[in-house]
């Protein structure tokens, strides 16, 4: 299966990211994407760095603009397209939602956000309520896609959870970077643990991850921080942890990388950790915390 993915800097113009993004899109679809996954909220800016409530008129309605306007994109291609957009249920209810869209332009699915940061230059609590979706895999014309959202990254749980539901990879939209106060080995650090757990869940579930991030730099509005650096590399791994492909920090990619969906059977095959579980024995992972 080739997938497309889209690494992009954004600007406060959402519909020049927009333009640009379906301009992209477009493009992957005539070299034979299938499935084209974008960044976490790619239609703007990354406005979690500070807490304004005017940002929540960004949100959209699920079904709503950008599901209408990627959905004929996707129906006019016959192209899988992953979108990942700030949701508005309700007055006062947010979300950070995946949305996958059917090559014939409907809904397939959403995921909504489950693990919430909150952290310095990502203050995501005060505008996203966790998910109550759970951890369970959208059905596709490309297979069973389990969709997770940057933060959940960090979590092996809901990878587990995701390929025990039957996912055949994991996607993860991203917007992650430095804070440029931060001392270039700690930056390397940080990068080498973002790349290595994502491959540790392709390993330890036998299969594929996508992870797409955004790059370029973005200033505090606030001037409290010196900004965000995000640091691209967004990658594709295969079921045994193998770089298929990875971008580059800086610059922005339109990228198509082709997957064996076969290989993840085999795989399995020869390391059966999926057999081998004591399912038995891992009743405390429901606690915060095991006291003796």
């Amino acid at each position: 299966m080739k997938i497309g993915i889209i690494q992009q800097a954004n600007s406060s113009d959402r519909e020049e990211n927009l333009s640009r993004l379906q301009s992209k899109i477009r493009r992957l679809a005539t070299q034979g994407a299938e499935l084209i996954v974008m960044q976490e909220l790619h239609n703007g800016l990354y406005f979690c760095q500070t807490e304004e409530t005017a940002v929540f008129d960004q949100a959209e309605p699920i079904p709503g603009p950008s599901t209408h306007s990627f959905g004929e994109l996707a129906k006019e291609l016959k192209i899988v397209i992953v979108l990942s957009l700030f949701e508005r249920r309700a007055p006062g209810l947010y979300h950070n939602t995946a949305v996958v869209i059917e090559n014939d332009g409907a809904i397939a699915g959403k995921y909504r956000k489950m693990h919430i940061p909150d952290d310095p230059a990502y203050y995501e609590k005060f505008y996203f309520t966790p998910g109550d979706l759970g951890f369970h895999p959208i059905d596709t014309s490309v297979g069973r896609l389990g969709l997770l959202v940057c933060w959940d990254q960090w979590y092996p749980e809901a990878a587990r959870l995701m390929a025990l539901a039957g996912a055949e990879m994991l996607i993860y939209p991203t917007a992650i970077g430095w804070e440029s106060s931060d001392m270039e080995a700690e930056k390397q650090r940080q990068l080498d643990a973002w790349i290595t757990l994502q491959r540790a869940h392709a390993v330890a579930n036998g299969i594929p991850v996508v992870s797409v991030n955004r790059t370029g730099f973005e200033a505090d509005p606030s001037g409290q921080t010196k900004g965000i650096q995000f640091w691209g590399n967004s990658f594709v791994s295969g079921p045994q942890g193998e770089i298929l492909y990875r971008a580059s920090a800086e610059e922005e990619t339109e990228q198509i990388i082709e997957i064996d969906k076969k290989r993840t059977e085999n795989v399995r095959r020869w390391w059966p950790f999926f057999r081998d579980r004591r399912i038995d024995a891992y009743g405390n992972l429901t606690k915060r915390w095991i006291d003796e």
